[in-house]
Formats: structure tokens, C-alpha cells, sequence
């Protein structure tokens, strides 16, 4: 395993998040009110929200929250990968599921990388293991000497490492970063290169999320609002919700 200088990583994270927060402001700009308005609406009302710029800034930072948990998890399998790919001969799978492959000596790892410890149901965890048995068995065709490990590594968390049910590794937080690197220090060295102009450009995301969240309100207000000012919370459900076909149905 080859020593990383931290430089080589900080000169990445700070040519790569640049992405992640120009994807931010490309998914505001990307929005509509009608994208907006499937959030749960009953959420709001059971929190007393009878505000429609309160509503609306609501419903857009629940989407923004989901939305920037995923494309921040592919920053960070980004990274490992780079990372991998400088200390141990790492490289991008091509394989189905898989997201990072290495391979030393008589070993040969297959990893899928995931964001933090909630990822996965039952059928996702079954899938995985599917993936993880197909390229197994695709190596051994070409090496039947070389062992395989599978391995899912979580980028965030403290869980500890364990041997899932469905027969991979599971490696989490520092135990991960040190796997990719060797380095036991990895995981708190990152924290500070991702932070790289983080002030300059949130402030930016600020003000684009300003303008959506005025344009927004005002669309909202049009819309779902009465004469009095006042939410039309039926009218707001109705939109959300309200699908009735039940008549074309027969249950036996």
C-alpha cells in the first residue's frame, strides 16, 4: 500500500466539490412549483404552518435534503475511488453495483460505496449480494485461485465492521477511509478540504434559493391561497393527494 501526501487529496476535493455545490444551484434552477408541491402536506399542517412562505421553504428544503444527499454520496465515492486508485491500485468497476474494485496479490476486493448507515431495505440489501455474486463468479472464471471479498463501505457512521447476513463486509467511517488508504487518520484529515470556499459558495446557493423561494411564494399564493391570505389546505391536499378511481375497481 503506497503512502498519499494530504496535498494530492486536498488539490482534488477542492477541484472536485465545486461540482457538488455547482449541482445545488442546477437542481434549484431546475424546479417548479408543481415538483415542490408533492411533498407531504400533512407534515405541515400537524406543525401549525399556516405561513405560505414558511410552506414553501419547507417543502424546498425537504427536497433539497434529499437531493443533496445523493449527489454529496457521489462526491465522497468520488474520492474514495481517487483515494484507492493513488494508494492501492484501485479502479472505477464496471461491474453491476460494484463502485470500486482492487485488487493485490491473490486478492481481489469488489466494493459498492454508500453515503451514510440508513442506506438499504431487504430487497436492496438482496440485490447487492446478487451483484456482489455475479462478478465473483465472473472473476473466478478468469482466476479461479483468487480470493474474492465483498465489501460495502459507508462513507459516514460508527457502526462497527460486521459480515452482513447476505455475505459481504460491511466497513463504516473511519474503518472504510482507513481501507482505502491505510491511512487510520483519513476520515477527520477530509473534513477540512471539503470545507474549501464553503462560505463563498453557500452564499451563492443563498441567494439563487431567494429568488426560486420569492417566485415560488408567489405562485403558491395565486394558486392555493384565499382571499383572506389564508392556506386552502384542501384545495392544497387535493392536488397532492387526490387521485379517486376506486369505482373502476372490483376487490374479491
Amino acid at each position: 500500500m503506497d503512502n498519499l501526501d494530504n496535498q494530492v487529496i486536498t488539490d482534488y476535493v477542492n477541484k472536485n466539490i465545486v461540482f457538488f455545490h455547482e449541482k445545488r444551484i442546477e437542481r434549484l434552477k431546475k424546479l417548479n412549483i408543481n415538483i415542490l408541491l408533492k411533498k407531504n402536506p400533512y407534515l405541515f399542517k400537524a406543525k401549525n404552518v399556516e405561513s405560505a412562505g414558511e410552506l414553501l421553504n419547507g417543502f424546498l428544503d425537504a427536497f433539497l435534503s434529499s437531493s443533496e444527499e445523493k449527489m454529496f454520496g457521489d462526491f465522497l465515492e468520488g474520492l474514495a475511488i481517487y483515494i484507492a486508485s493513488k494508494t492501492r491500485n484501485g479502479h472505477k468497476s464496471a461491474s453491476m453495483g460494484i463502485d470500486l474494485e482492487i485488487i493485490e496479490d491473490s486478492s481481489h476486493y469488489l466494493i459498492s460505496i454508500k453515503s451514510g448507515t440508513n442506506w438499504g431495505n431487504n430487497a436492496q440489501h438482496n440485490k447487492l449480494a446478487q451483484d456482489f455474486d455475479l462478478a465473483g463468479r465472473i472473476i473466478h472464471q478468469h482466476n479461479p485461485q483468487i480470493r474474492v471479498f465483498t465489501i460495502l463501505g459507508i462513507c459516514y457512521g460508527k457502526t462497527q465492521t460486521s459480515l452482513h447476513t447476505k455475505g459481504y463486509w460491511k466497513l463504516v467511517g473511519q474503518n472504510f477511509w482507513t481501507f482505502v488508504s491505510g491511512n487510520i487518520s483519513l476520515y477527520k484529515e477530509i473534513i477540512e478540504p471539503i470545507g474549501f470556499r464553503a462560505k463563498q459558495h453557500n452564499e451563492q446557493f443563498m441567494k439563487e434559493k431567494g429568488k426560486i423561494l420569492n417566485k415560488m411564494t408567489g405562485e403558491f399564493i395565486s394558486a392555493y391561497c384565499k382571499n383572506d391570505g389564508g392556506i386552502d389546505w384542501n384545495k392544497l391536499v387535493e392536488f397532492n393527494s387526490g387521485n379517486y378511481d376506486l369505482e373502476k375497481i372490483r376487490f374479491i
